[in-house]
């Protein structure tokens, strides 16, 4: 009985991270669906609406102690007002390729990011990789770097996207503080400036008369896309191993190439395709490494029991 019971919860949360991963990487949609509004403006009213609607699910899940708790810490609160400058960051360079019709190059973005995560771990946890690992991510930086010399483009969007989410989940790495928490505290970090803008700022907010209905509820719903696929990722993440969750992770990148080529018509050069053959190659290596090791440690564990 307890073996099916788990087998349940497996499968709850193999959907739950399926549901997640998807969610985010059909973004794209949700974003173009706003694009008559600026980047900057889009971001306000995530945060906004992310905040009110993260702070209702905190109050309703019974995690106001936990928010008390980390308001009063002043280490958790200088890390997590770091990891808010990254998220912003990170989320507006995504808003503003997507809209700018880039969104193979936030795929690209996507699809580096585990290898910046390795190597930011080598680097700032003192993590170690096998050979076959660091030859991952040289064959990331090779396709990167050829695209550089021989296109002479830097794939600025790919890295900007890779780097601020790799040091944003370095941060939340190294910060004891759960999921919603923790987006509460960042978002309510950012809540007062992005209400300014939206108030004050340059560009339209969203609810000026005149605006269509359709489009204010769109406005609003970005903090319901952008707390709930966390939610399911928290679900999903505490019921899968780490490789099946590293496994899954692809799928983001994966259906916003689909859809920045299938559905909005982005092309690559044969510098991007290069580019691209050279992270996917490197992310095949890494995650038939993790099989592999995962395979060999779970094999070990048997024999010892």
């Amino acid at each position: 009985m307890h073996v099916e019971i788990d087998t349940k919860e497996r499968k709850r949360g193999l959907l739950a991270m399926v549901a997640a991963y998807g969610s985010w990487g059909l973004l794209p949609l949700y974003w173009k669906a706003v694009q008559s509004y600026s980047a900057t403006t889009i971001l306000c009213h995530r945060i906004v609406w992310s905040a009110g609607f993260v702070a209702l699910l905190v109050a309703f899940t019974g995690g106001m102690a936990a928010f008390r708790a980390a308001l009063k810490d002043r280490r958790v609160l200088r890390l997590l007002c770091a990891s808010s400058l990254m998220i912003a960051i990170n989320w507006v360079l995504y808003i503003w390729a997507v809209n700018e019709n880039r969104i193979l190059d936030t795929s690209l973005g996507y699809y580096i990011n585990p290898l910046v995560n390795v190597f930011l771990g080598v680097t700032f946890l003192k993590n170690r990789l096998r050979p076959v690992q660091w030859a991952a991510i040289g064959l990331a930086v090779l396709g990167v770097g050829q695209q550089v010399v021989l296109a002479g483009r830097v794939p600025a969007v790919a890295l900007g996207l890779a780097l601020s989410f790799a040091l944003y989940g370095l941060i939340r790495n190294i910060t004891p503080v759960d999921s919603l928490t923790g987006l509460l505290v960042e978002t309510l970090v950012l809540f007062l400036p992005a209400l300014g803008w939206l108030a004050f700022g340059p560009s339209p907010s969203g609810f000026a008369p005149g605006t269509p209905v359709s489009t204010m509820m769109l406005l609003a719903g970005a903090g319901f896309v952008t707390a709930v696929p966390l939610i399911w990722f928290a679900y999903g993440a505490r019921r899968l191993s780490l490789v099946t969750v590293g496994i899954l992770q692809y799928i983001s990148p994966s259906l916003g190439f689909v859809i920045g080529m299938a559905l909005y018509g982005e092309q690559l050069t044969r510098s991007g395709w290069v580019t691209f053959a050279c992270v996917w190659a490197a992310l095949a290596v890494y995650t038939a490494s993790e099989v592999f090791a995962m395979r060999r440690e779970t094999a070990d564990a048997r024999a010892l029991s």
